[in-house]
């Protein structure tokens, strides 16, 4: 299990109106997978990966956003027999 911090944000009125409507047709994501998923990918579109530090945290942002994109709902998995590779 990856250990999880708390943040807290302030974003403008509009792109929270834009989110709360995503969110609400978009069951299968909440609020900290969007935000996971969007952190991850700002790292990765302004990180530097020269040194071996860098290219260590790039990685490992890579594997956040690609786990967050392409996890599924526990509940889905388990009350639907649906398994991920379906």
């Amino acid at each position: 299990m990856n250990p999880t911090v708390s943040i807290f944000a302030e974003i403008p009125e509009t792109l929270h109106d834009s989110l709360k409507t995503y969110l609400e047709t978009h069951p299968e994501w909440d609020l900290d997978r969007v935000f996971s998923a969007s952190l991850s990918l700002f790292l990765l579109q302004n990180a530097d990966s020269s040194t071996p530090e860098a290219s260590r945290s790039y990685r490992q942002a890579a594997r956040v956003y690609l786990e967050t994109l392409f996890q599924y709902p526990h509940q889905d998995l388990h009350s639907n027999n649906v398994t991920p590779s379906s």
